[in-house]
């Protein structure tokens, strides 16, 4: 299941732009942030997203929870898409980046481990989910998502298979779009779904998608 027909597989679905490693710029209004404010808006909308829902977010409830004011929110941001969006950017940066170094086909399980680990345990991770299920209904959520988020972590994961097939690591029995997908969809549905994800789940896939085939 490809992340991207996740998001535009429904009526609204966004045309693909060329593909591109640099990450688009995230929206920039106003006077600049003060950052000990523009990260507490950012903490402020994750946690409240974990604790009530998409649905009961709103900009007046993240403002009072960071101790800022409305009107500077929406100096900074033009919704709360776009808020949630800064908060699993820069989560997922810190703590699921895309391996840079040497590629094995050890550390692509370790990313897929560390992926599953993100989507059931950490706040990041729900704000993803939230994401994945908003943009099934809404074509700006779909089209900003992809762009900021999707496109460039697709450009990355595309890059480490790549290197890891020239350096003889593994061996996909799809095309790089077609193994991404086939390798995170099944995690991603076992989150969205509640039903929690196998722990043997990672190493099945990687084993059948990625791994040499005996001769």
């Amino acid at each position: 299941m490809r992340l991207d027909n996740v998001v535009g597989s429904l009526p609204g679905k966004v045309s693909r732009m060329p593909e591109s490693s640099s990450q688009p710029s995230r929206p920039r209004s106003g006077s600049r942030r003060d950052e000990a404010a523009r990260l507490a808006v950012l903490h402020a909308a994750d946690d409240l997203l974990v604790e009530h829902g998409f649905g009961a977010l709103t900009i007046e409830a993240i403002a009072r929870r960071a101790g800022v004011a409305k009107q500077t929110i929406y100096r900074w941001w033009p919704s709360k898409v776009e808020i949630l969006l800064d908060t699993l950017i820069e989560d997922s940066d810190k703590r699921l980046p895309v391996p840079a170094g040497k590629p094995t086909a050890e550390s692509i399980r370790d990313y897929l481990r560390g992926f599953a680990r993100f989507l059931t345990g950490d706040p990041a991770g729900k704000v993803l989910l939230a994401l994945i299920a908003q943009a099934q209904h809404d074509p700006g959520t779909a089209e900003s998502f992809h762009q900021r988020y999707l496109r460039p972590r697709r450009d990355q994961e595309r890059d480490l298979l790549a290197r890891a097939v020239d350096a003889g690591e593994i061996s996909p029995r799809l095309d790089p779009d077609a193994t991404i997908d086939a390798l995170v969809g099944p995690l991603v549905y076992c989150a969205l779904t509640g039903a929690g994800i196998p722990g043997d789940l990672v190493d099945t896939l990687v084993e059948d998608l990625l791994m040499p085939r005996p001769r």
